[in-house]
């Protein structure tokens, strides 16, 4: 009895010390990306409001690109890898560096500000990694143990950028490597999480929310109109996943010199910019995405704005990739809905929970990203129509170092990086 005693005391001892460890470093990370987060975010608002009260600033983005380069090379990080580089930190534990973090966010502003097409994930996912990483590295932790923090970062970097610390923490688990969670970070991912996104309320921030005038009951008529749109919101993943690959591959083949080639893309923007007639795909494009959930978008709008995030970003300027493809999720979903008989904002709403899914390969992450943003109604709709879009998007993504473990089709391992379609 007495052994048996001992033999308990000291397990739950061990467990103690390990929930009190990550406790402590969830909350120093949650606080201190946090922090760095609002300011981000603040940032990011006051550029957007600079830009939009001064329209000509955008002439000035080819010079802007030139900058940021120069930046980064000066920082000794000529070729950048972006996320990319985060997701292999975490699988194979190699280190970030901590200069990553203001070089993203001062890029990601400048981009923003001068009328560059991205959205601001991109630069949340690699702050957030590259902070934490070096808290470790300097707490001296190890190997299984720096990746867990890293995701700590990831997903406290994406809630204090969102309001969604739900999303946030899953999607820190199931981007790197799809199908296979390391569930060892979920309560320090979400309480990291759940610390910035407390402490950027606190400081005056608000979560991305929106709200929806219709939203059809479950029934069986409006099964097949879902399925349906899962199946154009999957062709429309694989499609900006397609645009954005081959943007980028030309700009890098026939553009080889870098400072060249950033220029090239911003005066390319000025140019789709002028012919458009409308500055709506420059920037991240919140306003034309709450119109599409209000029912009102352009049927073109989701093309558009899929090669002005794709020359933007394919030619070497900063940001992210999720906010674009929200974007073009809701325009894309309010265009078809009037079509499959949905109504269009909440078509919107679908298209944009189905096509983060399709291009990220993360069908959890995009059922709790549907409900931390539009709230519990209508949910299992969102459910079907993001996992219609998992299983027919193939094996394409944002994200070239992603791995996907199983298949989306039957219960066999595939062990693919994200792109290499068979």
């Amino acid at each position: 009895m007495i052994g048996f005693l001992k033999g308990l005391w000291e397990r739950w001892s061990i467990r103690g010390i390990v929930f009190f460890k990550w406790t402590a470093f969830a909350c120093l990370i949650g606080a201190l990306v946090g922090a760095v987060g609002y300011v981000f975010h603040t940032a990011v608002d006051m550029a957007t409001v600079f830009r939009q009260a001064h329209p000509y600033f955008i002439y000035f983005l080819p010079a802007a690109g030139v900058m940021i380069l120069a930046m980064y090379q000066l920082c000794g990080l000529p070729h950048d890898p972006g996320t990319n580089y985060v997701l292999v930190a975490v699988r194979e534990n190699a280190p970030i560096r901590l200069r990553m973090a203001p070089l993203i966010i001062i890029s990601t502003v400048i981009t923003h500000l001068f009328g560059g097409s991205s959205g601001r994930e991109g630069a949340a996912l690699q702050m957030g990694s590259s902070i934490s990483d070096r808290l470790g590295r300097w707490m001296g932790l190890g190997d299984k143990d720096e990746r867990i923090i890293m995701m700590c970062g990831m997903a406290a970097g994406f809630s204090a950028l969102f309001g969604t610390p739900l999303a946030a923490s899953v999607f820190a688990m199931e981007v790197c490597s799809v199908g296979v969670m390391y569930y060892a970070a979920i309560f320090p991912c979400i309480l990291s999480a759940l610390i910035a996104a407390l402490l950027v309320h606190t400081l005056g921030g608000h979560p991305t929310a929106f709200s929806l005038a219709e939203i059809p009951e479950l029934t069986y008529a409006v099964l097949p109109k879902v399925i349906l749109l899962g199946i154009l919101c999957a062709a429309a993943a694989i499609l900006v996943c397609t645009v954005f690959g081959t943007f980028h591959r030309f700009f890098v083949r026939y553009i080889p010199k870098p400072y060249l080639r950033i220029a090239a893309g911003g005066a390319l923007v000025i140019v789709l910019t002028l012919l458009s007639g409308t500055r709506a795909y420059n920037g991240a494009g919140m306003d034309s995405i709450e119109a599409a959930l209000a029912g009102q978008a352009r049927p073109e709008a989701f093309l558009l704005k899929m090669v002005f995030t794709a020359v933007t970003l394919g030619s070497g300027f900063k940001g992210g990739e999720i906010v674009p493809a929200l974007f073009i999720g809701a325009t894309f979903g309010c265009t078809c809905g009037g079509v499959l008989g949905l109504p269009a904002g909440f078509a919107g709403a679908l298209g944009m929970g189905a096509v983060f899914c399709g291009v990220t390969n993360c069908p959890l992450t995009a059922v709790l990203l549907s409900y931390e943003l539009f709230g519990g109604a209508g949910l299992p709709l969102f459910a079907l129509c993001i996992a219609v879009s998992y299983m027919l998007s193939g094996y394409r993504g944002l994200y070239s170092e992603q791995k996907i473990m199983y298949s989306k089709y039957s219960a066999e391992f595939v062990g693919k990086r994200s792109g290499d379609e068979s």
